[in-house]
C-alpha cells in the first residue's frame, strides 16, 4: 500500500481514537452499567460517525473508512447495550 504523508497522519489519528474509544465499550459490556450514557448524545455519535464513514468513501481515505467503519461498530454497540441494559 503506499501511502502519502497525509494519510499516515490520518491513520495514526484513527488508530488513536479508535482505541481511546474501545475501554468505554468493553466497560459497559462487563459492567452492564449504561446509566452514565446519554441515549441521545449515542443516537448523534452514530450518525455523526456514518457521515464520516460516508465521508471517508466519497474522499477515497481509507484512514477515514478504517477508523470510522470500527467506530460505528463500537457505537452500535453502546446503543445495544443502552436498550439491553437499561
Amino acid at each position: 500500500m503506499n501511502l502519502d504523508v497525509n494519510e499516515a497522519i490520518g491513520f495514526g489519528a484513527a488508530v488513536l481514537t479508535t482505541i481511546a474509544f474501545l475501554p468505554q465499550v468493553y466497560k459497559t459490556w462487563k459492567t452492564k452499567d449504561v446509566s452514565s450514557l446519554s441515549l441521545p448524545m449515542l443516537i448523534l455519535f452514530f450518525i455523526g460517525i456514518v457521515l464520516w464513514l460516508v465521508y471517508g468513501f466519497l474522499k477515497n481515505s481509507p484512514s477515514m473508512i478504517f477508523a470510522n467503519a470500527i467506530t460505528v461498530i463500537s457505537a452500535l454497540l453502546l446503543l445495544y447495550f443502552k436498550m439491553k441494559y437499561k
